[in-house]
């Protein structure tokens, strides 16, 4: 048996998660412990403190033969310096420093592309049926601090997994309504173009909500109201101490405020659509797969129909996507997994 280590690094919170593994599979996880980010200077001494624990709880000080870390940012020939982290992270001297053989970076989103081969039934909500194709190709997309995409293809008896820049294609409005929002944000931000990724992301809601605010589309309410001017107050010093999407979203499922569900409308419509793009892009009858951290949190409005109907419409071939399976992946853990089961197939 083989002793690996798994990552998911992001600017806020760390998670590291010691394995049990074989040589084609994971067998069992054996300690598991959250770190906040900025409480290290460099990801080598958190895990020397993991380790360390780790040794005491299970009884054994052996290090990890193989390791890879899922890392929010670009990667580089095994290379990283962190989006929000003042980290830098090269493989081969985590290898040095840590005396572990073999360690891999990835990018997260490429991570949870590996980690749906891994989730069971009861870590997905199905959202369309569809007509399931084995060798065919699988989507990945996720909302969350951005907007994520990706897809596999299948190789022998495995699958290939890719990652992509998506996120930073170009928002394209699809009624008046998005077509205002589109200018705000060009205006707002002095920018020649809007990505989708400013409009499909936690970031993205309050912008909905701000655009919709400042355009007078309702009455806003004081408590909504101030959680976003104290976001906007402390814009640039840091680490901020509200999240204005997590209330918005709330708001709007409980349906108490009249801004905050036609923002969550306006980013439900323009997640469909996204993910419509998506698909017609590489028809994935093998599934499209819906990550990041807002979906499963918002499960009753993405189920209200209003997600499918943007996803399927798409004119002439819009029954194309009637056909794609569309999940919801509700283990918030799938990049972790994801890392984990890249560590196995490292040599």
């Amino acid at each position: 048996m083989n002793l690996l280590l798994a990552g998911d690094i992001g600017g806020t919170k760390t998670v590291l998660r010691l394995v049990e593994a074989s040589d084609e599979s994971i067998l069992l996880t054996l300690y598991e412990e959250n770190y906040r980010s900025r409480d290290f200077i460099d990801l080598v001494p958190m895990v020397q403190q993991f380790l360390a624990t780790a040794a005491q709880k299970i009884g054994d000080s052996s290090p990890p033969e193989r390791a890879c870390f899922a890392i929010a940012g670009p990667v580089v020939n095994n290379a990283v310096k962190l989006t929000n982290l003042a980290w830098f992270l090269d493989s081969k001297r985590l290898e040095a420093e840590l005396n572990i053989k073999h360690i891999s970076l990835i990018n997260d989103f490429e991570a949870v592309g590996h980690g749906i081969l891994g989730l069971d039934a009861s870590d997905l909500y199905s959202l369309q049926s569809g007509n399931l194709q084995p060798i065919a190709p699988i989507a990945v997309i996720g909302a969350g601090t951005g907007l994520g995409e990706g897809f596999l293809i299948q190789n022998g008896d495995s699958y290939r997994v890719f990652g992509s820049e998506g996120g930073h294609a170009d928002f394209a409005p699809r009624s008046e309504l998005e077509f205002q929002l589109l200018r705000y944000l060009l205006d707002k931000h002095d920018i020649p173009s809007v990505s989708i990724e400013r409009v499909v992301s936690g970031q993205g809601i309050i912008a909905i909500y701000q655009f919709l605010r400042d355009w007078h589309f309702a009455n806003e309410s004081p408590s909504i109201g101030q959680i976003v001017r104290t976001w906007e107050e402390e814009a640039g010093k840091g680490e901020r101490s509200v999240d204005p999407a997590a209330a918005i979203a709330s708001a709007a499922l409980e349906k108490r405020d009249r801004i905050c569900e036609q923002a969550m409308q306006i980013f439900v419509e323009a997640y469909g659509a996204e993910a419509g793009n998506l698909a017609l892009k590489l028809l994935p009858y093998g599934g499209l797969y819906v990550a990041g951290g807002i979906a499963a949190k918002i499960l009753p409005l993405l189920e209200d129909g209003s997600f499918l109907h943007a996803f399927t419409h798409k004119g002439r071939v819009s029954s194309l996507l009637k056909s794609v399976p569309v999940y919801i992946i509700l283990n918030p853990q799938v990049g972790l997994m994801g890392a984990a089961m890249n560590a196995v197939k490292l040599s």
